[in-house]
């Protein structure tokens, strides 16, 4: 009786721990989010309404909707074909693994690397697609042959983290079985930080910055931002594209802002650049590429975990028959997530561009830069809520610009609060 009695206790016990565990993972997770979320906008600042046809032509903006509608719809459509082929490789792929002799492993990296072939076969026209409406508007003069060699090595490198990824989360399994996911993620975090660490070293074509001009600006502007040793490189790019664009790039001492060539051809001023460069080198120091990680974690912890239950029907991700369903859960939450990952963006880029208003006190300077960057690009000035929801990780330039407007009045009211 009273084994029965300590049984049933026991019993009862066990569902009360576990929700107890979940209510302070869940506690956990929300107090990183809200750790990682913080900005150093202002939380109450007022930003104006800005029409779009204050700074733009009627004709540009009917022109930059047109040709951002048709790019917003492919990727849409890509999306959904996405989803449709993994689904079919999910229900079907298992078959092709009666053809292998490779192994719990080896099987499942192979039905891993043929998952991602067929999705690139599948994007692929959707991607030529889109090469040809960016030359048809000379914003791309790059070749069919070249974005597709170009696309064919981004396959080998996804190649290489896909089995890599598989060979981790397979091994961990055959070992823990149903708690992989907890003991794998921590190990993709990992390789996250190793890939932001290197990855400056895999961007190709960039040499140091010769304009001596531009280069005492961001000297000036990197001391500023408390980014001193902070190089700046130029990348060249115009042979492909002619849309300017700058990236900021690394951790820790890998750390660079990396400018297009096509900023620099001469249709952006120098106090235009220098407003660019201070954008950059203010999510070097927000530290923006380690949060970035940070999210990452916040991700992939639960998404293994959906994974992980996803494929327990199958007998668990330690089985290759598994990781058809599993390539189609992760791909489908990545998608599904997409809202909250470009809304994360745009608060980053945010913050850059107040950091950047900040350091430069230039906003003339930054609200014709955000205009020319709209029109060089052939940018949607204020697209409609779908698109902006589900395809912007910046924020729209008209959002933009309601910034600088912002930052001015402030900096207006201070210069005349001092002045008495």
């Amino acid at each position: 009786m009273a084994a029965a009695e300590s049984r049933l206790s026991s019993s009862r016990v066990r569902p009360a721990a576990s929700v107890a565990a979940i209510i302070l993972c869940a506690a956990l997770w929300l107090l990183a989010a809200h750790l990682l979320w913080r900005s150093s906008v202002p939380s109450g600042l007022r930003v104006p309404h800005v029409d779009e046809t204050q700074f733009f032509a009627r004709t540009f903006v009917r022109r930059s909707s047109s040709y951002a509608r048709f790019l917003e719809v492919e990727r849409l459509l890509a999306m959904v074909t996405l989803l449709v082929v993994l689904a079919l490789y999910a229900r079907h792929g298992q078959r092709l693994m009666r053809e292998s002799a490779a192994g719990r492993v080896g099987t499942g990296m192979m039905l891993g690397m043929l998952g991602f072939a067929l999705v690139w076969l599948a994007e692929l026209p959707f991607d030529l697609v889109g090469v040809w409406w960016e030359r048809r508007h000379h914003v791309s003069h790059q070749g069919y042959v070249a974005a597709l060699i170009e696309s064919f090595i981004g396959l080998g490198g996804t190649f290489l983290f896909v089995s890599l990824a598989l060979a981790v989360a397979m091994g961990v399994a055959g070992l823990t079985r149903r708690w992989w996911w907890a003991l794998a993620s921590p190990v993709f975090v990992g390789l996250a930080l190793l890939s932001t660490f290197a990855g400056p070293y895999l961007v190709p074509n960039t040499h140091p910055l010769r304009d001596p001009a531009v280069l005492a600006d961001a000297r000036a502007l990197a001391r500023a931002e408390g980014e001193p040793r902070t190089p700046v490189q130029v990348q060249e790019v115009a042979r492909s594209t002619t849309a300017p664009n700058a990236e900021a790039v690394g951790l820790g001492p890998t750390r660079r802002v990396i400018l297009w060539d096509t900023l620099l051809d001469g249709r952006f001023s120098r106090r235009e650049i220098r407003v660019v460069t201070a954008h950059e080198l203010g999510h070097l120091a927000h530290h923006h590429p380690l949060k970035r990680v940070g999210w990452l974690a916040l991700f992939l912890i639960p998404a293994a975990a959906l994974v992980a239950l996803a494929t327990r029907r199958r007998g668990g991700l330690a089985r290759a028959e598994a990781v058809p369903v599993a390539l189609f859960v992760f791909i489908a939450l990545e998608l599904v997530t997409l809202p909250l990952w470009n809304a994360v963006s745009r608060r980053e880029e945010s913050e850059a561009d107040w950091s950047a208003l900040r350091a430069t006190r230039d906003p003339s300077a930054a609200r014709a830069a955000f205009e020319r960057l709209a029109t060089t690009s052939l940018s949607d000035p204020d697209p409609p809520t779908w698109a902006y929801v589900l395809d912007a990780d910046h924020p729209t330039i008209v959002q933009r610009i309601a910034m600088v407007e912002a930052w001015r009045r402030g900096a207006s009211k201070a210069t005349a609060g001092g002045a008495r």
